[in-house]
């Protein structure tokens, strides 16, 4: 810890502690606060502008800065990244069959018009039009960890200081508009068409049901120690792709590394640890929900919001002409080409939460229409599938493409 100038630094030790803290923080905000949870607001987003919102209002009254160390936040962000990879499965797209294909291309197209909508606003009020990427596909669709992960390269390269901050003021209002979004549509199309619900069991209750399995600390190594390994190859990877002239985070290259290597290795390949590749074992999904909610701590406690006033005009229009087309989108495209039917709502439900929010936001959308028209199994399969993993991929792919065009 050192104040020099007016600016309070605070090493990574205490970065990480104090991300720790604003985790508990929002935690605590979001059972006391209704409206957070009714928007399914996660917890490091609450305690997180909460914190920042402090820090700005310490540096109006006292011209005092405080800044943190962030590595072990970028260390996070490659482990939560490499976790999706693990996860990853590629047999699932014989799960979702056509549906999945239809609404996966669907969100692909969507991304590619949210980049230029974003870019025509932005370019509209003379500014850059890295702008408007930074409220696209990167902190939209690809919501607070994508644009927060993206930010610093938009920083580095095109000078837009307040890259960061831009990403994760779009990605905030945007998880607000997706949550305010997805059970309205829902209502209007089930109303308009009469649409019912067919009489099946709840998966999710069943699983419910289920007696947990004990994690031990063999598990967590296990998965560690996987995690690990996609890293090591991932850096080889990103080492290797750089040698092309093209330069990806690390993350990106991490995550590529995890999918191959789940996708590839047998379940009969011998292990050190005697045990089958650790892909969607409790182990790996309490990492990944550890380093997201730490990442994603760190990084909006961070923020410098008082960097904000000035581009507060053109964010909101980019993000009212990104609504508008996310809705157009739901009802007159994602609806008719996923049948029409109840299931067809439903999906365009969790649409509304992955079109300008997120994955939870996506589930908590979905559940609510269940719990008040009926239970949609073929919406619980295919809109996880899409926005868990291959949006991220998607994106991936996408960013980089429309970055270099710029």
């Amino acid at each position: 810890m050192e104040f020099d100038n007016n600016v309070l630094y605070l090493s990574s030790f205490f970065a990480v502690t104090m991300g720790i803290v604003v985790l508990f923080i929002g935690r605590r905000l979001n059972q006391s606060i209704g409206f957070l949870k009714e928007f399914s607001i996660p917890e490091p987003v609450s305690g997180g502008i909460l914190v920042s919102t402090l820090l700005a209002l310490v540096y109006a009254v006292t011209s005092v800065e405080v800044t943190f160390d962030l590595m072990a936040r970028d260390v996070l962000l490659v482990y939560f990244f490499t976790t999706i990879g693990i996860n990853a499965s590629l047999k699932d797209l014989l799960k979702g069959g056509k549906p999945l294909i239809i609404l996966l291309v669907v969100t692909i197209a969507f991304m590619v018009m949210q980049n230029i909508v974003g870019i025509s606003v932005a370019s509209a009020f003379g500014l850059e039009p890295v702008f408007g990427m930074l409220s696209g596909s990167i902190s939209l669709i690809g919501g607070h960890g994508t644009a927060i992960a993206w930010a610093p390269k938009v920083a580095d390269e095109f000078g837009l200081e307040s890259a960061m901050e831009i990403g994760i003021a779009s990605a905030t209002f945007g998880l607000i508009l997706a949550s305010l979004m997805g059970g309205p549509i829902a209502k209007f199309l089930i109303k308009k068409h009469s649409l019912v619900a067919s009489v099946e069991e709840n998966p999710e209750k069943e699983k419910a049901e289920q007696p947990v399995e004990k994690l031990t600390s063999f598990d967590f190594l296990d998965a560690v120690l996987a995690i690990h390994v996609c890293i090591v190859f991932g850096v080889l990877l990103n080492e290797a792709i750089s040698q092309t002239g093209l330069q990806l985070p690390l993350f990106v290259s991490c995550l590529f590394a995890g999918i191959v290597i789940t996708n590839l290795i047998p379940d009969s390949y011998p292990r050190i640890t005697g045990t089958k590749w650790p892909t969607r074992t409790a182990a790996v999904d309490l990492i990944a929900d550890i380093a997201l909610g730490t990442f994603l701590a760190m990084s909006l406690m961070s923020m410098q919001l008082w960097t904000l006033i000035d581009l507060a005009g053109p964010i909101f229009a980019i993000l009212a002409m990104q609504l508008l087309l996310a809705v157009v989108i739901n009802i007159f495209v994602v609806f008719p080409a996923m049948g029409k039917t109840y299931d067809a709502a439903v999906v365009c439900a969790g649409f509304g939460g992955i079109s300008l929010g997120s994955t939870p936001t996506a589930m908590a959308n979905m559940s609510a229409v269940s719990h008040k028209y009926g239970y949609s199994a073929q919406a619980f399969i295919v809109v996880p599938l899409v926005c868990a993993f291959f949006i991220d991929l998607a994106n991936a792919l996408i960013i980089p493409y429309f970055l270099r065009m710029m």
